[in-house]
């Protein structure tokens, strides 16, 4: 029997980064109030760009795969790129969330 920490030990990593990249995107279509949902997506999408490098480097080892961990990465930027520029779009209107 080998210990739990053994170098040359093949452990599966958690294929976290299409969730966390599908969550970032899905917020846009489930909330309609973009100036919430944008400081809710940005963290879910850093989680998922963060989660794709681990995994696209546990690939190599043949414990994740490529393919998911690329389409995390993939929907992770897209939430990511879609919340700054929104956050963006705040800083330059200041005017247009509040209405009187």
């Amino acid at each position: 029997m080998t210990s739990a920490d053994a170098p040359h030990d093949t452990h599966e990593v958690m294929e976290l980064a299409v969730w966390f990249g599908g969550a970032s995107v899905a917020c846009w279509f489930c909330c309609p109030f973009w100036a919430l949902v944008c400081f809710l997506a940005l963290p879910l999408a850093l989680a998922g760009l963060v989660r794709a490098c681990v995994e696209f480097r546990s690939s190599a080892h043949g414990r994740a795969s490529r393919r998911r961990a690329a389409a995390g990465g993939a929907l992770s930027l897209l939430g990511g790129a879609a919340a700054l520029t929104y956050i963006l779009f705040l800083a330059t209107h200041p005017d247009l969330p509040v209405q009187e």
